[in-house]
């Protein structure tokens, strides 16, 4: 799903027109943006919890040539989906 079909499905169910959902979606990921940088955590009830995970530098194996390479440290975005959400899930099918 792209960012215009996700905005046109939320207009659609909400009744707000597509650039008042273009608007909406761009608010939530800035507002979701800033709390993540400052550390915290982003817990939408039903749908799930958005936060920060550290990963330490480490040496992996480059799986062309075998060779060892060296792979920053690096910040990453961790979700956990919430119960709601992975309860509404459990039987679809994967594409």
């Amino acid at each position: 799903m792209t960012k215009k079909e996700f905005a046109d499905k939320m207009a659609e169910k909400t009744g707000m027109t597509k650039l008042d959902s273009l608007k909406a979606y761009d608010a939530f990921l800035d507002v979701a943006s800033d709390y993540l940088k400052e550390g915290e955590k982003v817990a939408l009830l039903g749908f799930g919890t958005f936060s920060l995970q550290h990963k330490d530098a480490r040496e992996a194996r480059n799986p062309r040539d075998g060779k060892t390479i060296k792979v920053a440290a690096k910040t990453v975005v961790k979700f956990k989906p919430g119960k709601a959400l992975s309860d509404s899930i459990v039987n679809v099918k994967v594409k």
